[in-house]
């Protein structure tokens, strides 16, 4: 189970909206699907994730300092620094000297208004470099955001821990460690808009750079609900990807928290980045204790971790996590229903949930959780979900079959019962979605499907 579902952050939920990719090995579906516009977005779909990530993306915001570079993979690297800024990390109390550069995406008109945001992105940065996003919005009063520092992140921790950035608010929303919401979304505020910023940084006098290939952000706003529509079963296919448990980890590493429970995340993540061929070579390995088993889920805890957030848990941190693997990259994102992870699954893409539930509510589990993260596979032929979780005795142990109704369920609501009947939030469809830096036309298909470009 992960801290990512703390009491105070905001979880909301997406409405089922059947979607289905039209081809031969993609199911057909009850619904169509709708087309997507240029931003993978559907008109009918309450999720709105927006992403830049081609060269014409990149040479659409605002420079200062930066540079758009093209190639197989286009990408936006600090070419001219525009000053220099000390920064004191709060983790370590040091204070260096950093050179930076930004860019400031054009606004993006939020296709839904939304009550919660969540960016995510994928970088190389070498040592000695490190980057900060940003978003700032509009809401739907005409009023504007300050500047919410999403994240400050290295795919390493030498340079700098990173990091989340807490008491970020300014009477309106919050940022919940890795997600921006609406403080009080009854009231009928929404963000209407927003742009984001990236500050990439160096150490002064050197040529070294981060080179950022995707940077975007996920908009959402869908009701709270204790239940949602059941979808219909369309496919059954399992796709091969490793298993990994997090509970034989308890009690390792206590500095980035300790294993076990608290590792779902990483070991989620680590399954499906070696499903996409992503290895961890024995010098990037040689830290952890030989004794231990699987290594790579240790290296993923520490490569996830949040030094703010005390955990592994936070979700863009993940994402990146991914995509520091050759040919792969990550997102944050929201899906519909289980129609959604059919079609993904069908194109051989498998997702990482985040879900909730007491210990009656998931045939099977053996747990209960207020927060939790496992891989989606597959689907048997009566369409109950096949789940590498994470949350088994042993590696054999993680391959399971959930009910199709029950999975759904608490996967996709907002709000649920705690055992001491008290309404808690729900995790509402978020996921992780990790695939190839060139999908196949299948691939590319589905995730348009699903409103991701």
């Amino acid at each position: 189970m992960s801290r990512a579902q703390q009491p105070s952050r905001r979880t909301i939920l997406a409405a089922a909206v059947a979607v289905a990719v039209a081809s031969g090995t993609v199911p057909a579906l009850a619904a169509p699907a709708a087309s997507a516009d240029a931003d993978g977005a559907t008109p009918d779909r309450p999720v709105d994730y927006r992403a830049w990530t081609t060269y014409t993306d990149w040479r659409s915001g605002a420079e200062e300092g930066t540079l758009a570079v093209a190639g197989s993979r286009p990408g936006l690297v600090l070419a001219t620094p525009a000053g220099t800024t000390d920064y004191t990390d709060p983790h370590t109390g040091t204070t260096a000297a950093w050179e930076y550069a930004t860019w400031t995406s054009p606004v993006h008109h939020l296709r839904v208004p939304a009550t919660e945001v969540i960016a995510s992105w994928n970088a190389d940065t070498p040592a000695g470099t490190w980057l900060q996003v940003e978003l700032q919005g509009t809401y739907t009063d005409g009023t504007d955001t300050p500047w919410y520092v999403m994240g400050r992140w290295a795919a390493g921790d030498e340079d700098i821990k990173r990091t989340s950035v807490d008491d970020q608010s300014d009477g309106k929303s919050t940022v919940w460690t890795d997600t921006f919401a609406i403080d009080d979304a009854s009231t009928g505020l929404r963000l209407l808009s927003y742009r984001l910023r990236l500050t990439l940084h160096r150490r002064p006098g050197t040529r070294l750079t981060p080179t950022v290939w995707r940077l975007g952000a996920m908009g959402s706003d869908i009701p709270d609900r204790f239940t949602v529509p059941a979808s219909t079963p369309g496919l059954a296919h399992e796709l091969t990807v490793p298993r990994y448990s997090q509970e034989i980890h308890k009690g390792q590493y206590p500095q980035y928290d300790g294993g076990g429970e608290a590792w779902c995340s990483p070991t989620s993540s680590q399954m499906i980045i070696e499903y996409w061929g992503g290895r961890l070579t024995p010098e990037q390995l040689s830290w952890v204790d030989p004794s231990y088993a699987d290594p790579q889920v240790d290296h993923a805890a520490r490569s996830t971790y949040d030094y703010q957030y005390s955990g592994c848990g936070n979700w863009p941190f993940n994402a990146a996590y991914a995509a520091t693997f050759p040919g792969l990259q990550g997102i944050v994102t929201r899906l519909s229903s289980l129609t959604d992870l059919e079609t993904l699954i069908a194109a051989g893409i498998p997702a990482i949930t985040s879900q909730s539930f007491l210990k009656t509510e998931l045939t099977g589990a053996g747990y209960g959780t207020s927060g939790h993260l496992m891989t989606v596979i597959g689907f048997t032929a009566e369409g109950d979900v096949i789940a590498n979780d994470p949350a088994s005795p042993d590696d054999p142990a993680v391959r399971r079959v959930y009910l199709r109704r029950e999975w759904e369920n608490i996967w996709l609501r907002t709000k649920r019962y705690d055992a001491n009947g008290k309404v808690r939030g729900g995790t509402g469809g978020v996921c992780y979605l990790y695939f190839p830096a060139r999908p196949t036309p299948l691939q590319r298909k589905a995730l348009a499907a699903v409103g991701v470009r």
